[in-house]
C-alpha cells in the first residue's frame, strides 16, 4: 500500500494544533525523530487553544465561590460559565445538572454512590473498568459481549424484562469502545432501557472527543467523560444529567462547598444542610483550571466543526485499516465486524510477536507511541482473543531472559494468541498524516524484517536491552 497525504480529500480539515507536535525523541538505533503520539485513547495531547486559554487565565487564578476579592469573583464566574459551556456542548436539558469531577472513573463512582439502595445495574462485560467496576454495592447483572449492535439491544431487553423484583434499574454502556473503537447503538439502548423502566448512563470517554454527544437527542439520563481524553489534560471530568438521584443521595464527599449550613446540636452532634445543586457533590476547592480547560476544549471542537473533524478522522481510520489488512500477520480485533462504524481506536495482535515486544520496538526504533496490554477492559480483550473472559490475565510482557522473549508460533491460529495482550493505535483531531504513514510503514517493516534491537523484560515491561551487542 502506498500511503501519501494526497490520499486525503482536500475538502477535509487539517489537524487541530496540539502541544507536542514537534517534540523529538531519541531512537535506540541512533538519532532522533519527531514523536508520533498514537495513544489518544489513553490521553490526548492538549489543544494549543486550551493551553493558550489556561495560560491567559493563570495570572488571574483565585479561589472559587464565596471569595470577596476580584480574582475570586472572576474565577467563580469562569467556573460557572464553564459549567454552562459544557451543558451546551452536551445538549443538556433544562433540568439537568453538570457536576465536575476528576475523570470518567470518578464520575461513574459518584453515580454509583447516588443510585437508590435497591437499584439493579446492568452492564456489558465489554465495558472499560471505569464502567464495569463501580457498582460494588448494587445488584449487578453482567451481560455477555454482543456480536452485533442488534444483539446488544436484544440482550439488554431480555435482561431488563426478566429482572425480579421490578424496581429502579440502571444501564451503563459505552458510546465507543476503548478497545475496538466501534460505536454502540446508544439511542436504541436508551429506548430499550426506558421502555422497561430503567435509566441509562453513557460512558462517553471515547465518544466525546470524536463525535458530538447530545444528551437530549440520545435520550440518555447521564453522560460521563474525562477532560484528559478531550484535549484538556488538567485533571477534571464531567457527570451531566438528571438531578433527582444526585439530589437525594448523600454528598459524594463531605466537606466545605457541599454544605449550606452546619450547626452543633445540644447533644454534641452536628446538623448539616447540604446543597441541592451540583455543589452537593463538589466538596473542596474546585479544580478551576481543569474545568476551564474542558470548557475551552468544548468550544474549540465545536468551532472546528464536528462534521469536518469526523470526516478527516474517518479518512485516517480507513487508511490504518487498509494498511493493516495488507499485512497477513496482523489480526484486527472487532466485536461487530469490519463494516461497523468506529472512531480512531484500533486494536490488533501480530502473529509471531508478543504485543509488548512489538509496541516497544515501535517506540524505540520508530518514535511511535502506542499502547499494549488489556486496556483496562480485561474481559473484553480476552473475549476478542478467543479466551475466557473470566481469565484474570495481567498486562505486560512475560518474564524472560534478555533476547529470549517467548512468542507464539509463526502462522499460528487465533487460538494460539489467547495468552497474549493486544496493541492499540489511537488518534484524533490533532494527528498529522505523517504519523499514520510512519506507523503503517513501521508495522510492515517489523513484521517482514524483524526488530533491529534486542529487548528484555523489566518490571513487566518490554524495554530495549542497553547491553553490548544489542543491535541485531
Amino acid at each position: 500500500m502506498s500511503v501519501s497525504a494526497a490520499a486525503i480529500d482536500p475538502s477535509v480539515c487539517s489537524p487541530l494544533p496540539v502541544l507536542g507536535w514537534n517534540v523529538t525523541v531519541p531512537l535506540v538505533t541512533g538519532g532522533e525523530v519527531t514523536y508520533a503520539a498514537l495513544d489518544y485513547a489513553a490521553s490526548t495531547p492538549a489543544l494549543q487553544r486550551v493551553w493558550d486559554d489556561v495560560a491567559a487565565y493563570a495570572p488571574y487564578y483565585g479561589s472559587v465561590h464565596r471569595g470577596a476579592g476580584y480574582l475570586s469573583q472572576l474565577s467563580t464566574d469562569l467556573f460557572e460559565n464553564s459549567r454552562r459551556t459544557v451543558a451546551e456542548f452536551l445538549g443538556c436539558r433544562a433540568e439537568d445538572q453538570v457536576v465536575f469531577t476528576r475523570s470518567t472513573t470518578d464520575s461513574l463512582n459518584l453515580l454509583a454512590a447516588a443510585i437508590p439502595a435497591d437499584c439493579q445495574v446492568f452492564v456489558y462485560e465489554t465495558e472499560h473498568h471505569a464502567s464495569l467496576l463501580p457498582w460494588r454495592d448494587a445488584q449487578v447483572t453482567y451481560l455477555d459481549a454482543p456480536r452485533t449492535p442488534g444483539q446488544a439491544v436484544e440482550t439488554l431487553e431480555r435482561a431488563l424484562a426478566d429482572r425480579d423484583p421490578y424496581g429502579p434499574a440502571l444501564v451503563c454502556v459505552t458510546g465507543a469502545s476503548n478497545v475496538t473503537g466501534e460505536l454502540w447503538p446508544v439511542r436504541e439502548l436508551a429506548a430499550a432501557a426506558h421502555a422497561h423502566g430503567a435509566r441509562i448512563v453513557l460512558d462517553a470517554a471515547q465518544l466525546a472527543p470524536h463525535h458530538p454527544v447530545d444528551i437530549a437527542e440520545l435520550d440518555v439520563d447521564w453522560v460521563a467523560f474525562s477532560g484528559h481524553k478531550l484535549y484538556a489534560p488538567f485533571g477534571s471530568g464531567v457527570l451531566a444529567g438528571r438531578a433527582d438521584w444526585l439530589q437525594a443521595a448523600e454528598p459524594y464527599l463531605a466537606g466545605g462547598g457541599a454544605s449550606r449550613k452546619v450547626a452543633r446540636r445540644a447533644d454534641g452532634g452536628v446538623d448539616v444542610d447540604w446543597h441541592t445543586t451540583a455543589a452537593r457533590h463538589e466538596a473542596g476547592s474546585p479544580n478551576v483550571i481543569g474545568v476551564y480547560s474542558i470548557a475551552s476544549a468544548c468550544k474549540a471542537l465545536t468551532e472546528a466543526g464536528f462534521d469536518s473533524l469526523v470526516a478527516r478522522e474517518q479518512e485516517l481510520v480507513t487508511r490504518v485499516r487498509e494498511g493493516l489488512a495488507e499485512v497477513p500477520e496482523v489480526q484486527v480485533l472487532s466485536l461487530f465486524g469490519d463494516d461497523a462504524p468506529r472512531v480512531g481506536v484500533i486494536s490488533f495482535v501480530v502473529r509471531g510477536w508478543n504485543s509488548s515486544h512489538f509496541a516497544a520496538a515501535l517506540s524505540a526504533e520508530y518514535g511511535i507511541g502506542v499502547r499494549d496490554g488489556l486496556f483496562c477492559a480485561h474481559p473484553l480483550v480476552r473475549t476478542l482473543l478467543g479466551g475466557d473472559p473470566q481469565d484474570p490475565g495481567e498486562c505486560g510482557a512475560p518474564e524472560a531472559e534478555p533476547g529470549e522473549l517467548p512468542q507464539p508460533p509463526a502462522g499460528g491460529t487465533p487460538s494460539s494468541l489467547r495468552s497474549l495482550n493486544a496493541i492499540r493505535v489511537s488518534f484524533g483531531a490533532g494527528t498529522p498524516d505523517e504519523h499514520i504513514e510512519r506507523f503503517l510503514r513501521a508495522v510492515t517493516e517489523l513484521v517482514r524484517e524483524g526488530a533491529q534491537w534486542k529487548y528484555r523484560t523489566e518490571d513487566g515491561r518490554c524495554v530495549p536491552d542497553r547491553g553490548e551487542a544489542s543491535r541485531i
